[in-house]
Protein backbone atom coordinates (compact mmCIF):
# COMPACT_ATOMS: atom_id res chain seq x y z
CA UNK A 1 0.00 0.00 0.00
CA UNK A 2 0.97 3.58 -0.24
CA UNK A 3 2.40 3.31 3.31
CA UNK A 4 4.77 0.62 2.17
CA UNK A 5 8.08 1.95 1.80
CA UNK A 6 10.33 -0.06 3.29
CA UNK A 7 13.92 -0.72 3.41
CA UNK A 8 12.94 3.33 3.84
CA UNK A 9 11.80 4.18 7.48
CA UNK A 10 9.42 7.49 8.59
CA UNK A 11 10.57 9.47 11.40
CA UNK A 12 7.34 12.03 11.98
CA UNK A 13 8.23 12.97 15.10
CA UNK A 14 8.36 16.78 15.63
CA UNK A 15 11.66 18.69 15.95
CA UNK A 16 12.09 22.57 16.13
CA UNK A 17 14.91 22.07 12.58
CA UNK A 18 15.54 24.51 10.17
CA UNK A 19 16.29 23.64 7.11
CA UNK A 20 19.70 22.73 4.99
CA UNK A 21 20.47 22.02 1.45
CA UNK A 22 19.68 18.54 1.14
CA UNK A 23 16.46 19.15 3.04
CA UNK A 24 12.78 18.96 0.68
CA UNK A 25 10.66 21.24 0.78
CA UNK A 26 6.35 21.19 0.14
CA UNK A 27 4.56 23.78 -1.13
CA UNK A 28 0.86 23.59 -1.95
CA UNK A 29 -1.82 25.26 -3.82
CA UNK A 30 -5.52 24.05 -3.72
CA UNK A 31 -5.17 20.62 -4.10
CA UNK A 32 -1.61 20.35 -6.28
CA UNK A 33 2.04 20.23 -5.17
CA UNK A 34 5.20 21.75 -6.44
CA UNK A 35 7.31 18.83 -7.79
CA UNK A 36 8.27 17.86 -11.00
CA UNK A 37 7.12 14.76 -13.31
CA UNK A 38 9.38 12.76 -15.85
CA UNK A 39 7.47 10.05 -17.13
CA UNK A 40 6.61 7.80 -14.09
CA UNK A 41 9.14 9.52 -11.69
CA UNK A 42 8.45 12.28 -9.69
CA UNK A 43 10.73 14.51 -8.32
CA UNK A 44 10.30 16.82 -5.45
CA UNK A 45 12.28 20.35 -4.79
CA UNK A 46 15.15 20.86 -2.30
CA UNK A 47 15.71 23.65 -0.26
CA UNK A 48 18.82 24.46 -2.37
CA UNK A 49 17.02 24.50 -5.98
CA UNK A 50 14.58 27.50 -4.43
CA UNK A 51 16.38 29.60 -2.28
CA UNK A 52 19.83 29.28 -3.37
CA UNK A 53 21.03 32.24 -1.82
CA UNK A 54 18.51 33.20 1.06
CA UNK A 55 15.83 32.58 2.53
CA UNK A 56 14.31 35.66 2.92
CA UNK A 57 11.13 35.90 4.81
CA UNK A 58 9.81 32.52 4.14
CA UNK A 59 8.67 30.10 7.31
CA UNK A 60 9.94 26.58 7.22
CA UNK A 61 7.57 23.97 9.31
CA UNK A 62 9.62 20.70 9.84
CA UNK A 63 7.07 17.96 8.87
CA UNK A 64 8.70 14.40 9.46
CA UNK A 65 12.25 12.80 8.28
CA UNK A 66 12.32 9.37 5.95
CA UNK A 67 15.68 8.05 6.81
CA UNK A 68 18.17 10.81 6.33
CA UNK A 69 16.33 13.34 4.69
CA UNK A 70 14.57 16.38 5.99
CA UNK A 71 10.87 17.39 4.95
CA UNK A 72 9.34 20.72 5.70
CA UNK A 73 6.22 23.01 4.43
CA UNK A 74 6.37 26.11 2.80
CA UNK A 75 3.27 27.25 4.03
CA UNK A 76 2.88 30.19 1.21
CA UNK A 77 2.39 28.76 -2.30
CA UNK A 78 6.16 29.60 -3.88
CA UNK A 79 6.14 30.28 -7.75
CA UNK A 80 7.05 27.82 -10.19
CA UNK A 81 10.68 27.38 -11.13
CA UNK A 82 13.55 25.53 -11.81
CA UNK A 83 10.72 23.15 -14.59
CA UNK A 84 9.06 22.56 -10.85
CA UNK A 85 5.06 22.93 -11.26
CA UNK A 86 2.00 22.19 -9.35
CA UNK A 87 0.71 19.13 -10.16
CA UNK A 88 -2.82 17.62 -8.42
CA UNK A 89 -1.99 15.49 -5.48
CA UNK A 90 -4.71 12.52 -6.59
CA UNK A 91 -2.91 12.23 -10.39
CA UNK A 92 0.81 11.10 -8.27
CA UNK A 93 -0.69 7.75 -6.72
CA UNK A 94 0.82 5.52 -9.29
CA UNK A 95 4.08 7.57 -9.43
CA UNK A 96 7.68 6.32 -8.42
CA UNK A 97 9.41 6.60 -5.97
CA UNK A 98 6.84 5.63 -3.63
CA UNK A 99 8.61 7.23 -0.63
CA UNK A 100 7.92 10.76 -2.21
CA UNK A 101 4.18 9.76 -3.32
CA UNK A 102 3.95 9.07 0.39
CA UNK A 103 5.68 11.81 1.61
CA UNK A 104 3.37 13.58 -0.15
CA UNK A 105 0.08 12.62 0.84
CA UNK A 106 1.14 13.00 4.20
CA UNK A 107 2.24 16.30 4.00
CA UNK A 108 -0.92 17.17 2.54
CA UNK A 109 -2.89 16.33 5.56
CA UNK A 110 -0.73 17.95 7.69
CA UNK A 111 -0.50 21.61 5.56
CA UNK A 112 -4.31 21.16 5.53
CA UNK A 113 -4.31 21.23 9.56
CA UNK A 114 -1.87 24.08 9.36
CA UNK A 115 -3.77 26.41 6.73
CA UNK A 116 -7.03 25.27 9.02
CA UNK A 117 -5.53 25.98 12.50
CA UNK A 118 -3.94 29.96 11.81
CA UNK A 119 -6.71 31.24 14.38
CA UNK A 120 -7.77 30.13 17.34
CA UNK A 121 -10.84 28.35 17.24
CA UNK A 122 -11.67 29.66 20.86
CA UNK A 123 -11.25 33.07 21.09
CA UNK A 124 -10.07 33.91 17.69
CA UNK A 125 -6.65 34.94 18.16
CA UNK A 126 -3.70 34.19 15.77
CA UNK A 127 -2.14 31.23 16.91
CA UNK A 128 1.25 31.04 17.26
CA UNK A 129 3.55 27.55 16.54
CA UNK A 130 4.93 25.57 19.22
CA UNK A 131 8.43 24.85 19.16
CA UNK A 132 8.77 21.67 21.38
CA UNK A 133 5.78 20.06 19.69
CA UNK A 134 3.90 19.54 17.02
CA UNK A 135 0.73 21.92 18.14
CA UNK A 136 -0.16 25.80 17.95
CA UNK A 137 -1.36 27.65 20.72
CA UNK A 138 -2.97 31.30 21.36
CA UNK A 139 -1.07 33.55 22.98
CA UNK A 140 -4.46 35.45 24.71
CA UNK A 141 -6.34 32.60 25.94
CA UNK A 142 -3.90 29.66 25.84
CA UNK A 143 -6.07 27.16 23.99
CA UNK A 144 -3.93 24.52 22.35
CA UNK A 145 -4.52 22.64 19.07
CA UNK A 146 -2.69 19.74 18.12
CA UNK A 147 -3.55 17.89 14.68
CA UNK A 148 -6.96 15.25 14.39
CA UNK A 149 -6.59 12.17 12.77
CA UNK A 150 -10.26 10.95 11.77
CA UNK A 151 -11.20 7.51 12.18
CA UNK A 152 -12.67 5.89 8.98
CA UNK A 153 -13.72 2.29 8.13
CA UNK A 154 -12.93 0.33 5.15
CA UNK A 155 -15.81 -2.92 4.56
CA UNK A 156 -15.50 -5.94 2.46
CA UNK A 157 -19.37 -7.12 2.78
CA UNK A 158 -18.62 -10.99 1.52
CA UNK A 159 -22.00 -13.02 0.47
CA UNK A 160 -20.59 -16.44 0.34
CA UNK A 161 -18.58 -16.51 -3.21
CA UNK A 162 -19.92 -13.10 -3.77
CA UNK A 163 -18.11 -9.03 -2.97
CA UNK A 164 -19.41 -5.83 -2.78
CA UNK A 165 -18.74 -3.19 -4.94
CA UNK A 166 -19.44 0.54 -5.04
CA UNK A 167 -18.63 3.76 -6.95
CA UNK A 168 -18.83 6.58 -5.28
CA UNK A 169 -21.37 9.56 -6.02
CA UNK A 170 -19.57 12.66 -7.50
CA UNK A 171 -16.32 11.85 -6.78
CA UNK A 172 -12.90 12.00 -9.33
CA UNK A 173 -12.34 8.39 -8.10
CA UNK A 174 -14.57 6.51 -10.83
CA UNK A 175 -13.25 3.11 -10.10
CA UNK A 176 -14.82 0.32 -7.83
CA UNK A 177 -14.38 0.15 -4.23
CA UNK A 178 -15.32 -0.98 -1.10
CA UNK A 179 -18.15 1.08 0.91
CA UNK A 180 -16.51 3.45 3.42
CA UNK A 181 -17.47 6.22 6.20
CA UNK A 182 -16.47 8.00 8.93
CA UNK A 183 -16.44 7.38 12.73
CA UNK A 184 -19.08 9.38 14.66
CA UNK A 185 -18.82 10.36 18.63
CA UNK A 186 -19.62 7.88 20.69
CA UNK A 187 -19.95 4.72 18.60
CA UNK A 188 -17.42 2.10 18.13
CA UNK A 189 -15.39 1.00 15.34
CA UNK A 190 -17.49 -1.93 14.67
CA UNK A 191 -20.47 0.03 15.00
CA UNK A 192 -19.37 2.58 12.35
CA UNK A 193 -19.02 -0.90 10.03
CA UNK A 194 -22.51 -2.01 10.88
CA UNK A 195 -23.42 1.73 10.44
CA UNK A 196 -21.94 2.54 7.18
CA UNK A 197 -23.46 -0.53 5.68
CA UNK A 198 -26.98 0.14 6.43
CA UNK A 199 -26.82 3.33 5.25
CA UNK A 200 -25.59 3.23 2.31
CA UNK A 201 -26.71 0.49 0.76
CA UNK A 202 -29.44 -1.29 3.24
CA UNK A 203 -27.83 -4.44 4.43
CA UNK A 204 -27.10 -5.83 7.43
CA UNK A 205 -23.73 -7.88 8.46
CA UNK A 206 -21.88 -9.60 10.98
CA UNK A 207 -18.96 -12.03 11.91
CA UNK A 208 -17.16 -8.52 11.27
CA UNK A 209 -13.55 -9.05 11.74
CA UNK A 210 -10.31 -6.74 10.87
CA UNK A 211 -8.20 -6.63 8.41
CA UNK A 212 -5.59 -3.95 8.07
CA UNK A 213 -5.23 -0.04 9.00
CA UNK A 214 -3.96 2.99 6.03
CA UNK A 215 -2.94 6.31 7.03
CA UNK A 216 -4.70 8.77 4.38
CA UNK A 217 -3.34 12.06 4.67
CA UNK A 218 -5.97 13.55 1.66
CA UNK A 219 -8.86 13.12 3.75
CA UNK A 220 -6.58 13.38 7.41
CA UNK A 221 -8.18 10.00 8.20
CA UNK A 222 -6.91 6.68 9.70
CA UNK A 223 -8.53 3.90 7.82
CA UNK A 224 -9.30 0.86 9.44
CA UNK A 225 -10.17 -2.39 7.02
CA UNK A 226 -12.57 -5.17 7.90
CA UNK A 227 -14.65 -7.89 6.26
CA UNK A 228 -17.82 -8.98 7.40
CA UNK A 229 -20.59 -11.35 6.49
CA UNK A 230 -23.59 -10.72 5.00
CA UNK A 231 -26.86 -11.39 7.78
CA UNK A 232 -29.58 -11.30 5.68
CA UNK A 233 -31.56 -10.41 2.33
CA UNK A 234 -28.86 -9.79 -0.27
CA UNK A 235 -31.10 -7.17 -2.08
CA UNK A 236 -29.39 -3.91 -1.76
CA UNK A 237 -31.10 -0.30 -1.61
CA UNK A 238 -28.70 2.06 -2.19
CA UNK A 239 -28.04 5.74 -0.84
CA UNK A 240 -27.62 7.88 -4.34
CA UNK A 241 -26.30 10.70 -2.32
CA UNK A 242 -23.51 8.28 -1.32
CA UNK A 243 -23.14 5.61 -4.13
CA UNK A 244 -23.92 5.86 -7.39
CA UNK A 245 -23.49 2.26 -7.97
CA UNK A 246 -23.71 -0.78 -5.54
CA UNK A 247 -23.72 -4.49 -6.86
CA UNK A 248 -22.39 -8.20 -6.03
CA UNK A 249 -19.42 -9.44 -8.31
CA UNK A 250 -18.77 -13.13 -7.95
CA UNK A 251 -14.66 -13.88 -6.98
CA UNK A 252 -14.32 -14.68 -10.55
CA UNK A 253 -15.76 -11.54 -12.06
CA UNK A 254 -14.49 -8.85 -10.18
CA UNK A 255 -12.91 -6.48 -12.14
CA UNK A 256 -8.97 -5.93 -12.08
CA UNK A 257 -8.18 -3.03 -9.72
CA UNK A 258 -4.56 -2.73 -11.05
CA UNK A 259 -2.91 -0.97 -8.18
CA UNK A 260 -1.68 -1.87 -4.86
CA UNK A 261 -1.52 1.54 -3.66
CA UNK A 262 -4.93 1.95 -1.94
CA UNK A 263 -6.45 -0.11 1.08
CA UNK A 264 -9.54 -0.59 -0.67
CA UNK A 265 -7.66 -2.41 -3.78
CA UNK A 266 -5.48 -4.67 -1.56
CA UNK A 267 -8.90 -5.82 0.40
CA UNK A 268 -10.06 -6.52 -3.44
CA UNK A 269 -7.87 -8.51 -4.10
CA UNK A 270 -7.22 -10.53 -1.10
CA UNK A 271 -10.87 -11.55 -1.50
CA UNK A 272 -10.42 -12.61 -4.84
CA UNK A 273 -6.73 -14.37 -4.26
CA UNK A 274 -7.93 -15.85 -0.99
CA UNK A 275 -11.33 -18.02 -1.58
CA UNK A 276 -10.10 -20.61 1.41
CA UNK A 277 -10.30 -17.94 3.65
CA UNK A 278 -13.50 -16.70 3.63
CA UNK A 279 -15.63 -19.73 4.16
CA UNK A 280 -19.27 -19.24 5.21
CA UNK A 281 -19.80 -19.57 9.09
CA UNK A 282 -15.59 -19.54 9.70
CA UNK A 283 -15.21 -16.84 12.24
CA UNK A 284 -11.46 -16.47 12.11
CA UNK A 285 -11.14 -16.48 8.28
CA UNK A 286 -8.70 -14.07 8.28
Amino acid sequence: MLQDISPARLDNVYHNYTPDSNSVLFSFSNDSVLSRISGTTIELPYYRELYPEEKGQSVFIYLFRIDQTHYFLVPETIPEKNSYQYNPIFSLRELQPKRSVFAIFTAYGLSNWYSTHIFCGKCGSKNQLDDKERMVKCPECDNTEYPVISPAVIVGVTNGNDLLLSKYAGRKYANYALLAGFTESGETIEETVQREVMEEVGLQVKNIRYYKSQPWGMSSSLLFGFFADLDGSPDITIDKTELSVAEWFPREEIPATNSDISLTNEMIEYFRNNKEKFITGKEDCL
